[in-house]
């Protein structure tokens, strides 16, 4: 089973989606970690402590962050996408088309054009 950690500007909606295909998505609001402003360093070092995959909307920080240390369960960047289910599905084909795990990797998810 895939585990994720959804910081606070992904949607809800597909993060219930991904839930209802078997994943096990924490969101910061689980977590007790919502509206409290915390830095996205320490986003990414709770998913870390937590052992699980970062998914968030907020591609330029994380991005960035990847850069500088590498050294995470892997980060899922997405482009936002209004059609919620499309945005879950796409989601949901790029994580099972992976081959071995996300460790220490990037993946860009685009929205369809």
């Amino acid at each position: 089973m895939i585990k994720l950690y959804s910081n606070e500007n992904s949607p809800l909606k597909v993060v219930e989606l991904l839930r209802e295909k078997g994943y096990d998505v924490l969101t910061t609001k689980d977590a007790g970690k919502a509206g409290i402003g915390i830095p996205n360093e320490e986003v990414l070092n709770f998913a870390v402590t937590e052992e699980r995959i970062l998914f968030t909307i907020n591609r330029k920080d994380f991005i960035r962050l990847h850069r500088l240390n590498p050294n995470h369960w892997g980060i899922v960047v997405c482009t936002e996408n209004y059609d919620l289910k499309s945005f879950a599905e796409k989601i949901h084909f790029e994580l099972s088309s992976l081959e071995g795990d996300l460790k220490g990797k990037l993946l860009r998810i685009y929205r369809d054009q």
